[in-house]
């Protein structure tokens, strides 16, 4: 069953909420023109949207980092008080007292935080890797946002935990979109004492983005505590309005930074990456041969070319992740799954790529041998370009039905070009350009998007494609795909309310058989889709059994384009947020669903939600049951499925992560298939800085093969292992230690190992 992944993520990062682990990301919203309906500054001004002002002084002294703040320049720094609790209160004032201290020198801006605490040993702080987010936002820490152009558009994001681990992140506004890929090289130091604690942090500016002049500059800035205890209360600097749909345009302002340069914005990273992988040719009963270790030299070089202009170039780089994949069931699957990109130098700056429709999605470059990006801003306008040369064509073949895919070791040349130019205060209207080319083939999009934002509650989105497309001969004809070049069109409008009580939106969407985007992520076509959804907010008052309650209706309708009704769904859903940071989703939905020739009626429930009663402790689960499609043999069946999660921190150093999912599938009483996916992620962290970590998964399918209408194997299983040592002086200065292996098992084959890998990764970062 289908869960509205957009409207459960706009809620949940508006009103503070942590998103369901199960909810992905759903497409962002885009730009727009000018005209006498957008928000503009006379309305904002008229609104009082900016909070207090804050003039910022230089520090006379210097400052050691060791969260202790007894140096002088912090005894004369700007202190900005932490004076609203914004979530669950309502711009109440806060249960625990929280100052934020800022001032600069030539080099760096300096911030500091006294977090007082009446009941310090309640303090929740643990050790973890840098950008652990999920696991970060479970601790007390400190949180502070900067928009070093005062535009509202843009941010960086800085947070901290007591024990100093960092995390940091691009934020941009019109797309909701967290960036926690964007890594800057600062420091960062914190102490935990028995008033509460202190968090100090220094930046360089060489590592922010702001106007080169000479003249006092005026920044955006936001500070903010996280104290969760029976709930996540959040405090801040400044008020938040839940009945303005912008966060970066409520900030406080920073005044009195001046004399300040951004440095040559040089970064040069080389890196060594060896690996050999060994494999058993001949399965089961042959021996693993040794493979040839390879040792690939790279170098990623970043240069400033303007202070907000970043030219990103790699030669022979290396383009490896060293964390799996979360594993996920591909059984009776119709549509491909989606993988998240880790990548740093793809994830770098994608926020300037982000479209109504994904139709950039970098994990389709595999294997490149260099690439170059270019993005940045100047003045109203947003550039963004990509381009590299692939040694594995990756391609992805949509239909109304289904999708299917396909590799081929065949030399791609791709690129992407983005221009978006910033309209009134809120506004936006962008051109895109992907494209990709080999030998007889080739695949171009090109078109338009725009964001309007008519109010503070009220927007609009929209998005037109066209794509050209040709395959090689031999491809078109396995897959199904017309033999010869053709084209197609996509299109989508979304109009969104969120407000204080009430959310709802109208979205529509329009892809033609012939629409393919192999730069991004769409896996379905041939379908005209209508969504209308209403949903009604309710908040508790202070100390009650609830914090927030959500209720609401939405439908969708889906037509083919021979004007087929294909899929029709109508749910009810409804929310709990409340004590023990419990966070609690259940939907009812009725679906008819069209496949293979046969429309099927269906009723689903589905529930799922996640608690943290204590400090390092949280438990997560999903729950589904009712009707569904079994796919491999075209017939309504009825489904179960479950996903439960633990998240345990023993002490400071030690994180366990264990999943289980299972999914099962039965036909008239009989068991089709039966799955089983346990997950298990150990770390232990030495420091902020070093950790170990063992990865392993394991599927388990056992299926009737005389309830399918082909050949299948009775039962299935693999098994991978991944453990890994790292060290990090910095995002760019690594050491990386790595060994992975995966197993195969089937009816009458014990598990066997198919392949091991041992890795090894040096980096090394040089700023200027």
């Amino acid at each position: 069953m289908k869960m509205k992944s957009m409207l459960f993520l706009w809620i949940s990062f508006f009103f503070g909420f942590s998103p369901f682990p199960a909810l992905a990301f759903g497409p962002a919203p885009g730009p727009a023109r000018e005209g006498r309906l957008l928000f503009d500054q006379e309305q904002a001004n008229s609104k009082n949207l900016a909070g207090q002002s804050f003039a910022v002084t230089r520090a006379g002294f210097r400052i050691k980092l060791d969260g202790v703040l007894e140096e002088e320049a912090w005894s004369k720094a700007c202190v900005i008080p932490l004076i609203y609790e914004w979530t669950p209160g309502d711009n109440i004032p806060p249960p625990v007292k929280t100052d934020c201290l800022v001032t600069y020198d030539d080099d760096f801006l300096y911030i500091a935080f006294r977090a007082f605490d009446p009941e310090s040993s309640k303090i929740r702080a643990h050790l973890m890797d840098r950008d652990a987010t999920d696991t970060l936002i479970q601790d007390d820490h400190i949180c502070f946002m900067i928009d070093t152009f005062n535009d509202e558009r843009r941010g960086f994001q800085f947070r901290v935990n007591p024990l100093g681990v960092q995390a940091d992140a691009n934020f941009s506004e019109l797309e909701g979109y967290e960036d926690f890929s964007w890594d800057a090289i600062w420091n960062s130091a914190g102490k935990i004492m028995d008033w509460g604690y202190a968090v100090e942090v220094a930046i360089p500016f060489n590592q922010l983005r702001f106007p080169r002049t000479k003249e006092e500059q005026t920044w955006g800035f936001s500070a903010e505590r996280s104290y969760p205890r029976n709930v996540r209360h959040r405090i801040t600097s400044h008020r938040r309005d839940r009945n303005i749909a912008c966060i970066i345009c409520q900030f406080n302002k920073l005044t009195g930074i001046a004399g300040i340069t951004p440095g040559k914005n040089m970064e040069i990273d080389p890196t060594l990456t060896a690996h050999r992988t060994d494999t058993r040719p001949e399965f089961p009963a042959g021996p693993v041969e040794n493979g040839k270790v390879k040792a690939e030299p790279g170098v990623t070089v970043r240069w400033g070319v303007t202070p907000n202009l970043i030219l990103n170039a790699a030669a022979n780089p290396d383009f490896s992740q060293v964390e799996a994949d979360v594993a996920q069931l591909e059984v009776n699957r119709r549509f491909a799954l989606y993988y998240p990109e880790k990548r740093p130098f793809f994830l770098e700056g994608a926020d300037f790529f982000l479209t109504p429709f994904q139709a950039v999605f970098t994990r389709t470059v595999a294997d490149p041998s260099a690439g170059v990006k270019l993005t940045g801003k100047l003045g109203r306008n947003a550039l963004g370009f990509f381009g590299a040369i692939d040694q594995i064509n990756n391609l992805l073949f949509p239909s109304n039905q289904g999708s299917q895919s396909a590799s081929l070791m065949d030399d791609v040349t791709s690129g992407v070009l983005r221009y978006r130019r910033d309209v009134g205060r809120g506004s936006t209207f962008g051109l895109l350009y992907t494209g990709r080319a080999a030998e007889d083939y080739h695949n171009h999009i090109a078109g338009f998007d725009g964001f309007f934002r008519f109010s503070p509650t009220k927007t609009l989105s929209f998005q037109y494609l066209h794509s050209e497309t040709r395959y090689p001969l031999d491809l078109a004809k396995g897959y199904g795909q017309p033999e010869e070049g053709f084209g197609g069109n996509a299109i989508t409008v979304e109009f969104q309310h969120l407000g204080r009580d009430w959310f709802y939106e109208l979205n529509y969407e329009d892809l033609s058989q012939g629409f393919r985007a192999d730069y991004g992520y769409i896996p379905r076509v041939d379908m005209r889709k209508t969504d209308i959804g209403i949903h009604r907010l309710l908040w508790g008052k202070q100390g009650g059994w609830f914090t927030q309650l959500a209720m609401g209706i939405e439908g969708e309708v889906v037509y083919d384009h021979s004007g087929r009704l294909t899929d029709q769904q109508i749910m009810v859903a409804a929310r709990y947020r409340g004590p023990l940071q419990s966070d609690i989703a259940a939907i009812l939905g009725q679906n008819k669903e069209f496949y293979q020739g046969t429309t099927y009626d269906m009723k689903k429930a589905a529930c799922q939600g996640e608690i943290k009663p204590a400090s390092g402790l949280r438990f997560t689960f999903m729950g589904q049951i009712g009707d569904s499609v079994d796919y491999a043999n075209a017939r309504e069946a009825d489904q179960v499925a479950l996903t439960a999660g633990t998240e345990i921190g023993l002490g400071k150093h030690v994180n366990l992560n264990l999943s289980h999912v299972l999914e099962r599938l039965s036909f008239k009483g009989k068991e089709v298939y039966t799955a089983n996916l346990p997950q298990l992620r150990l770390i232990y962290n030495f420091s902020v800085r070093m950790f170990v970590r063992a990865i392993l998964q394991y599927l388990h399918v056992d299926r009737d093969p005389e309830l399918y209408i082909y050949p299948m194997p009775p039962q299935t299983r693999t098994f991978f292992t991944q453990f890994l040592f790292s060290y990090k002086l910095n995002p760019q200065t690594v050491l990386f230690l790595g060994y992975s292996d995966n197993y195969l098992g089937m009816q009458g084959i014990d598990l066997t190992q198919t392949d091991r890998t041992f890795f090894v990764k040096i980096g090394y970062a040089w700023t200027d």
